[in-house]
């Protein structure tokens, strides 16, 4: 076998060939056999002390590569360094992979600190997906985040909780896009939909799920509205409100008298209110005036629709209750916003700005937005007109 401080006897082909549980290639360097796997060691005396260190398994560490790492180790012996001492003094002062889960956590609580959402709820949905739904991938590096991870814990939520499935898939796509920025990873984000998870998973659009915001179908929208003005309690004339605007439950929820100007008929939503963070006016048709007359009559304090406890607004479940009580609990309070959307088109054939507009979405290039803003609540009023009147075709008994 030669001394041992013989170099380099082993070939790759020796190597291939010889099933021997300890093959010596000199000078320290040994593949040894343990269990199924092939490992590299490096034996040498530092101080009068026999010392041993793996260099790595076979299938990652070749046989060039091996001799490699024994020289270096062999240069910190002639220099009186224990090349195992400072391997494990490198391991520990070498930063850890940033996992995930780290990031993530790190990311929420940035949010938070910075100001970047408007309440609680947010920060509570936000850490729900990242720590619950997120949990298998929070161990992982996010180096080493891979569409096939995303899919994995997308799969079990997708086409059965829709709505949270989309969230958690955008909330992942956040932080991995953050991560990036920050230097933490490179490559497209494996969370990205379009050209991406599009071609793995269904269009949400394709999908029933009631939990997906399901819309009333807007013909449909009259003989429901009908059913609803039988219904009796404040829920349900927040519901109504809701309809004939198209606004948001928390936006209809959480209107007070000082927003609304019955004599100007515009209800102004602030900015802080509004998902978009963005001032909303909201025309007020003929129909929602007097909805709004009758529950200023019977005003307890500053909230349009008070809930049972004092000074607190309705809860989102007690519009979902009204709609059920007229016979649409097939369907979603949001959804009304989708049955007024393919009605302003199919049968108002309203421009797109001005429907799109009339839901306070921002739309388009420079010069559209600049359009909308200057003269789009007027022609939003004439639609909204139109809307309510469709809404309540039928007369009330």
């Amino acid at each position: 076998m030669g001394s041992l401080h013989t170099r380099n006897a082993l070939t790759v082909k020796k190597i291939e060939a010889t099933k021997t549980g300890v093959l010596r290639d000199g000078a320290g360097l040994y593949l040894v056999t343990k269990g199924n796997g092939r490992y590299w060691t490096f034996k040498y005396t530092i101080a009068g002390l026999r010392r041993e260190m793996g260099l790595g398994p076979l299938h990652s560490v070749g046989l060039a590569a091996a001799r490699d790492l024994a020289d270096e180790a062999r240069r910190l012996v002639r220099s009186g360094v224990d090349p195992l001492a400072a391997k494990r003094e490198a391991e520990e002062t070498t930063p850890k992979a940033v996992t995930f889960g780290a990031y993530a956590d790190g990311f929420v609580d940035d949010a938070v600190k910075a100001g970047r959402w408007r309440g609680a709820k947010t920060e509570a949905r936000w850490r729900n997906l990242l720590e619950n739904h997120a949990k298998p991938i929070r161990p992982k590096a996010i180096a080493a985040i891979r569409t096939s991870d995303v899919v994995a814990v997308l799969r079990p939520l997708w086409g059965e909780k829709q709505e949270t499935a989309e969230k958690l898939r955008e909330a992942i796509e956040r932080v991995l896009d953050s991560a990036k920025v920050e230097g933490h990873r490179t490559g497209d984000n494996p969370a990205a939909w379009k050209g991406n998870l599009e071609h793995v998973l269904h269009k949400p659009n394709e999908l029933v799920s009631r939990n997906h915001h399901a819309a009333m179908p807007h013909a449909e929208v009259p003989a429901f509205m009908k059913k609803l003005a039988a219904v009796r309690g404040v829920s349900a004339r927040a519901l109504e409100l809701t309809v004939l605007t198209g606004t948001r439950s928390g936006e209809a929820r959480g209107a007070v008298w000082p927003e609304v100007d019955l004599a100007a008929k515009v209800w102004v939503i602030p900015a802080p209110r509004m998902k978009g963070g963005k001032e909303h006016r909201v025309p007020l048709s003929q129909e929602v005036v007097a909805l709004l007359k009758k529950m200023k009559d019977q005003a307890v304090n500053d909230l349009v629709f008070p809930g049972v406890r004092d000074k607190r607004p309705l809860s989102d479940a007690s519009l979902a209750k009204a709609l059920a009580a007229a016979g649409g609990d097939a369907f979603t309070v949001h959804g009304f916003r989708s049955s007024f959307r393919d009605w302003a088109t199919e049968v108002a054939h309203a421009p797109r700005e001005i429907a799109e507009a009339a839901l306070a979405h921002a739309v388009g290039d420079a010069v559209e937005r600049s359009y909308a803003r200057s003269d789009a609540l007027e022609r939003r009023r004439a639609l909204m007109q139109q809307w309510a009147k469709y809404c309540l075709l039928f007369p009330r008994s």
